[in-house]
């Protein structure tokens, strides 16, 4: 997925257009792109994304900060870009950054996300992410926000996207499992952030995900030594270390010979 911002803001996704052009699709693969205005939907959808993710965060002062923008303003917006969407075939997916705490204002109250939740499905989008954008969540908030908008709104396809700022983002995976939540948004070796999240760092690493649901016999339809391999380009690529456990340990499979026993002294 890539993101369809204003390359002033963020210019590291000022090749959001290339990267789409250039992609060669597999099938069954969903290539999606982030748009937070109608600018960048347009500019989305003339490279036909399989889905188009509304970017807007439900605490209102890093809403500004993100989008300069209220969030009545980013939703007002969204409802002129959802009907563009759906007449191009393109489902939207509803956007909840700071679903789980909001650098500048703390604590998001349930009916901030459900006030959210109800424009969205007043549109027509039933698919909504509840995003942790800072890595704040703890696991026994993360099942208790995720059970209570699951039953508050079961006709909504949720998905969680965690990063790992504190750690804990494997933790709330399962935690949010728990609470019925089937699908997680990470990225390889941890990489992403956020310019706006003080101190953010990157996404939960994809790799450390579907090893430990595998570890734990969840099926994942993913072919974890090919992702791991993915990981490793990935890793020689970028001019940083990778945040991902399994990609510097290796699998717990991955025997070693065991040392020769030494001479006893004496």
């Amino acid at each position: 997925m890539t993101s369809f911002v204003h390359p002033k803001a963020v210019p590291q996704l000022s090749d959001a257009e290339e990267v789409m052009g250039g992609i060669e699709r597999v099938p069954g693969v969903g290539y999606r792109a982030l748009v937070p205005n109608m600018k960048g939907l347009r500019r989305a959808l003339a490279y036909k994304p399989a889905k188009v993710h509304f970017m807007m965060s439900v605490s209102e002062s890093h809403n500004r900060s993100n989008a300069n923008r209220s969030i009545d303003e980013s939703l007002q917006s969204f409802e002129e870009m959802a009907v563009v969407a759906l007449e191009a075939g393109v489902p939207p997916v509803g956007g909840m950054a700071c679903t789980f705490g909001c650098p500048f204002e703390g604590e998001v109250p349930l009916a901030q996300l459900e006030r959210v939740t109800a424009r969205y499905l007043s549109m027509g989008i039933k698919d909504i992410g509840l995003s942790d954008t800072i890595g704040v969540a703890n696991p026994r908030q993360m099942y208790n926000v995720s059970a209570h908008m699951l039953d508050r709104f079961p006709e909504v396809q949720w998905s969680v996207h965690l990063h790992n700022t504190r750690d804990m983002a494997l933790a709330n995976v399962v935690a949010a499992m728990q609470a019925g939540i089937t699908r997680f948004e990470g990225s390889i070796g941890g990489l992403g952030g956020c310019p706006y999240a003080p101190n953010a760092t990157g996404n939960v690493s994809t790799e450390d995900m579907v090893y430990m649901l595998h570890e734990m016999g969840v099926e994942t339809e993913v072919d974890f030594d090919a992702l791991l391999e993915v990981s490793r380009i990935v890793k020689d690529a970028v001019p940083h270390p990778l945040d991902s456990a399994v990609l510097k340990a290796g699998k717990r499979t991955d025997l070693r010979p065991a040392p020769k026993a030494q001479e006893k002294i004496g």
